[in-house]
């Protein structure tokens, strides 16, 4: 199979940003992404994938990218004619765009590709219709068709986790309900604790606060998560990522294409030897979930062990995510998540850090440009450049980017492995 490359990345400030549309962030992400490329102009992009969710809220239900993109191309900055593709996958929108930019060049029907995700989750009270417009961004995340099945699913498992089904519980979203649901389970079948989410949620907390893009640039010691507003029992608001604006972008390239850039440019570049997407199911509580299968395949496709991995980045909408992902991408054994992050194996400094990013609870999360901005953490990451939240020697790297939810899946999950060439 041929080799298709990473070589430039971008991912705008995440946060509240009413003053910014969805073309400025665009903007953003596409000059910032240029530049990191070392490219003068983007002229020679082949094709286009923009991931959003929540445009239809703001009027923009179709054609999104095209939209977004229009100034661009009028100013010469982005080349006509262009072939651009809108996808929408939930919380894994940016990560199916950035898939699609790779399947471009595998295929060989481009040599230069572009991935894009803008999103906008914040709607300012001022909007008319501003909490239901919010809302609509995420219940879309659900089957909205068939309800009762995953009501009647939820209903069963809150009784097996010994959490019952309350939608809305404590003033949270539905999928914080769900996300607390998997979280008791564990706790009930397990052991893990509150109190080793609530070291997760300090590290990455303590993380962001480091990195000049993240939304929540605080630190917040352990004792303070676990002191902080119950959303859902066992997680407190500091474990919850917050609601926010941002976009991230990446560029994907032939070998052909990157034998003919300049060194400096070549010598920042990244291999993608794997990018894999799985699908949801409502599964068996005691199943492992979509991102395990999508991360044995991405580890065969590479050609790799868990443990070749330097630096990872999971998809932590809550703090229990890490634990479970960890255990999911078989950084530890099942069951044993927990102990895992409270053991600082997940820190910075640890046997194999998660988040150095400062995560989703502290980045922050605007839903269809997550997974791109994972991936520019990680080419910090590998390329050296991430200051100091750089690991020493970082030459694998894995984002874990899940969206929607089914059951206690996700609907989607992409995983992606990055490699210093």
């Amino acid at each position: 199979m041929p080799d298709a490359y990473l070589i430039g990345t971008s991912c705008t400030r995440f946060g509240k940003q009413p003053g910014a549309s969805f073309k400025d962030l665009t903007r953003q992400a596409y000059l910032a992404v240029l530049a990191d490329a070392g490219l003068d102009s983007g002229d020679q992009i082949a094709n286009a994938w923009f991931g959003n969710c929540g445009m239809a809220q703001w009027g923009q239900g179709n054609i999104r990218g095209q939209v977004c993109f229009t100034p661009l191309v009028r100013e010469g900055l982005f080349p006509e004619r262009v072939g651009m593709t809108n996808v929408e996958g939930g919380c894994a929108t940016a990560s199916m765009a950035l898939h699609g930019a790779w399947k471009d060049v595998l295929s060989g029907t481009a040599d230069l590709s572009l991935a894009m995700g803008v999103e906008k989750t914040y709607v300012p009270e001022t909007v008319p219709d501003a909490a239901a417009k919010q809302q609509a961004i995420f219940d879309n995340g659900i089957d909205q068709l068939d309800p009762a099945d995953w009501m009647a699913y939820y209903a069963a498992a809150g009784e097996e986790a010994g959490k019952p089904f309350l939608p809305k519980d404590g003033g949270g979203t539905l999928f914080m309900d769900t996300y607390a649901m998997q979280a008791a389970w564990h706790i009930k079948h397990h052991g893990s604790t509150p109190a080793q989410i609530a070291i997760g949620a300090s590290k990455n907390h303590a993380m962001g606060a480091k990195n000049p893009l993240a939304q929540y640039r605080f630190e917040v010691s352990p004792e303070q998560v676990l002191a902080d507003r119950m959303v859902s029992w066992p997680l407190t608001r500091s474990m919850c990522a917050p609601i926010g604006d941002g976009a991230a972008a990446a560029l994907v390239c032939s070998e052909a294409f990157l034998k003919t850039l300049p060194a400096a440019v070549r010598e920042r570049a990244l291999r993608i030897p794997a990018a894999v997407l799985t699908g949801g199911k409502y599964r068996r509580l005691d199943e492992p979930g979509l991102s395990h299968l999508a991360a044995r395949r991405a580890y065969a496709m590479a050609g790799i062990t868990p443990q070749q991995v330097s630096v990872a980045e999971v998809h932590d909408a809550t703090s229990f995510c890490e634990l479970y992902q960890a255990e999911m991408m078989g950084f530890c054994p099942m069951g044993q998540g927990g102990a895992w992050v409270a053991s600082g194996a997940t820190s910075f400094g640890g046997v194999q850090p998660i988040n150095l990013s400062g995560g989703l609870v502290s980045k922050g999360h605007p839903v269809g440009a997550t997974g791109l901005s994972m991936v520019h953490e990680l080419a910090l990451q590998l390329r050296g450049e991430a200051g100091e939240r750089q690991h020493p020697g970082a030459h694998i790297g894995l984002a874990e980017n899940g969206g929607g939810v089914m059951g206690f899946d996700e609907a989607a999950c992409a995983v992606t492995i990055l490699q210093r060439c």
